[in-house]
């Protein structure tokens, strides 16, 4: 499939796609409808991808999908294909889900729903939808600090890893056509994911610059990337986790 066209380096955005279109993964809560606030506010029209419209505001689009099902997910993007004639701008792959085991205790239907939502997901949506992807368009992952591992988090941090090494090919591959991949990982953010009874066994720790990350953070470094002035950033996986990383 040909790329619809799509805006030069600068400026973006052009005359000809004055309202620019962002598919978002997971936007009815958390981090995923952070980003579709944030893009919504600053004039793009946000179609979101998730199981229920939830919070998601009332002038983007809802599409509902479960990226855990293979047949909603791929009729979620036939309906983007179609509802975007025009193309698309950016796609941010916010769904997420957490389930926390010891090694003796992994259940590998726990860690089968996680790859679901967070890989193949990530594989059924830009995949699905690269053909309608404008030329100098944008590709985010939403994926976690922990994906360098975390006692008690080896399913969700394996998938986590997976986004990053994925966004690395994916962005030498569309590198021709000024496509730009890359990752955002937060460390804890103060989302309902951290109320969830699914990840008790391993509470979240502040970090060291003393209080939690904001889903609105998240949401203002992902614009960074979709926006002109991440135009040269591509193939990168960007930490914002408070200093929970450092030594």
């Amino acid at each position: 499939m040909t790329a619809a066209p799509g805006p030069e380096w600068a400026p973006f955005p052009t005359a000809e796609r004055a309202t620019r279109t962002a598919v978002v993964t997971g936007a009815s809560s958390g981090i995923g409808l952070a980003i579709a606030d944030d893009l919504v506010g600053a004039g793009w029209h946000v179609l979101g991808l998730c199981r229920s419209r939830g919070a998601l505001p009332d002038a983007a689009t809802w599409v509902p999908c479960d990226l855990a099902d293979l047949i909603s997910a791929d009729e979620a993007v036939r309906v983007v294909r179609r509802a975007a004639a025009g193309g698309v701008d950016a796609i941010v792959h916010a769904a997420g889900l957490q389930y926390s085991a010891g090694v003796g205790e992994l259940r590998p239907e726990r860690g089968e729903r996680m790859w679901a939502v967070h890989v193949r997901g990530a594989e059924l949506v830009v995949g699905g939808l690269v053909g309608v992807l404008v030329d100098g368009g944008r590709v985010v992952l939403v994926g976690s600090r922990t994906m360098t591992g975390v006692p008690g988090k080896s399913q969700y941090s394996a998938t986590k890893a997976a986004l990053a090494a994925m966004a690395r090919a994916w962005a030498s591959e569309l590198a021709p056509r000024r496509v730009t991949v890359n990752v955002v990982a937060p460390g804890p953010t103060r989302t309902a994911m951290l109320e969830d009874p699914k990840r008790a066994s391993v509470p979240p720790v502040v970090p060291p610059l003393g209080r939690l990350v904001e889903p609105s953070e998240v949401a203002a470094l992902t614009r960074f990337l979709l926006e002109r002035t991440g135009a040269m950033v591509t193939g990168q996986t960007i930490l914002m986790c408070g200093g929970a990383s450092l030594p």
